[in-house]
């Protein structure tokens, strides 16, 4: 782990993003919100902001830190969803890797919600975004 003692406490911001491709008929069955396990989007959504808490807990030699801010949202585009995910803390160190995972989870809930009805989809395209410390 890197050591952030002697580094000045700012507000940071990272927004991240990923893709899953989706059938026709899946974002059919969203949009109705019609699937069989329920309300994706929202299930996802609250899977991506517990999962940003959970950062430091997963991802070796990342930081524990503090979120002020968490929250995803999604873009249903034609051939799948976007998911945009953004956190913010006033810390030592940045958010980037919450924003991260907070879109890996959100893709992989959106797969394990979607999987009885689409075996086509794949999920990738996950990056930043953006970073910034004020």
């Amino acid at each position: 782990m890197v050591n952030v003692t002697d580094k000045a406490i700012q507000k940071r911001t990272a927004i991240a993003e990923g893709f899953i491709t989706l059938s026709q008929e899946t974002i059919g069955l969203l949009r109705a919100k019609a699937m069989p396990k329920g309300d994706v989007l929202t299930v996802a959504k609250i899977a991506a902001i517990m999962a940003a808490k959970k950062t430091g807990e997963l991802i070796p030699l990342a930081h524990t830190i503090g979120l002020s801010y968490a929250d995803t949202h999604f873009e249903i585009e034609e051939s799948g969803i976007r998911v945009v995910a953004r956190a913010e803390s006033v810390a030592k160190t940045g958010v980037e890797m919450e924003a991260l995972v907070m879109v890996s989870v959100a893709l992989l809930t959106l797969y394990d919600m979607c999987k009885a009805v689409d075996k086509s989809m794949v999920m990738g395209q996950i990056k930043l975004v953006e970073k910034k410390k004020e």
